[in-house]
């Protein structure tokens, strides 16, 4: 049986650690995950004719991520971290490859094909990229899933954008403290959280809401009902990735017939996996 197509696009990157750098962008890592959970993951983005370019694809390649990633005269993205006593701080560079990804042929016709579609606000922070995802979105057929990762990241976002990314979604992922912003943004403050939840439901049209809340829990919203469950005890690595991870996952698991009970604790038991482990791109579980 041919395994559903799934597409993260958006920003593939290194981040530049202090103890050296890692790859990632959270549309790759949530292909990875889906690719691990019974889909065809595809990763649709670009990097720069350079050196930090050719070993991001052949560290994504070598990890099995499908790539469709052109090459183009822009740098390749790259997130400097810095920790100030411990916690970590982010200036993810402007003017790169990713703001930048063109659109073409191939790229469509995988999104004609696919199940899932996957994209946020940040590679959305330049008209380039924007261009390229909403053309991408606009071209999944109409059963298939249009996840907004929203992934909230510096000031690299709007009200504006916001919206219009809603309005091309069906499914909507947010963690706690995205959605107070956005609550505030849409005039919901007053509302408690599965209020808040079922109104952009209602407001949107969206067909579902996952809600991740970190250590404590993460809920999914439908018209139908909430499934909630806490958040497992394990002892933490890293956390990068984990959000991509629980939404590769839950999406895997949603293509291949799961009800949303079972691809949600599919989705937590992998989140919390990848959380043992150092960064996103985790080996399979045995």
């Amino acid at each position: 049986m041919k395994k559903p197509i799934v597409i993260g696009v958006g920003e593939f990157l290194w981040d530049m650690l202090p103890d050296g750098k890692k790859a990632g962008g959270a549309p790759v890592n949530f292909a990875y995950h889906a690719s691990q959970n019974g889909a065809e993951g595809w990763a649709v983005s670009a990097v720069g004719k350079d050196g930090l370019g050719e070993e991001l694809v052949a560290a994504a390649e070598a990890h099995g991520i499908n790539l469709q990633v052109e090459k183009i005269d822009k740098p390749t993205g790259t997130v400097n971290v810095t920790l100030h006593n411990g916690s970590p701080e982010y200036d993810i560079c402007r003017g790169v490859a990713w703001d930048y990804i063109p659109l073409t042929e191939k790229s469509l016709a995988l999104a004609r094909s696919a199940g899932a579609i996957s994209f946020g606000t940040l590679a959305q922070r330049n008209d380039v990229s924007r261009a390229t995802i909403e053309k991408l979105v606009e071209a999944v057929p109409d059963d298939a899933l249009r996840i907004f990762d929203i992934n909230l990241r510096m000031d690299f976002y709007s009200e504006q954008m916001i919206r219009r990314s809603l309005e091309m979604a069906n499914v909507l992922k947010i963690n706690d403290e995205e959605l107070e912003i956005v609550k505030a943004m849409f005039g919901l403050g007053g509302e408690g959280t599965a209020a808040s939840c079922h109104r952009l439901i209602e407001n949107f049209g969206l067909k579902m809401l996952v809600l991740t809340g970190g250590s404590v829990f993460s809920s999914i919203y439908t018209l139908e009902g909430v499934s909630t469950l806490p958040t497992p005890k394990v002892n933490v690595i890293d956390s990068v990735g984990a959000g991509d991870s629980f939404s590769g996952a839950l999406t895997g698991a949603l293509l291949a017939g799961k009800s949303i009970a079972e691809a949600h604790r599919i989705a937590v038991d992998t989140a919390a996996y990848v959380c043992t482990c150092s960064g996103a791109w985790t080996p399979p579980r045995k």
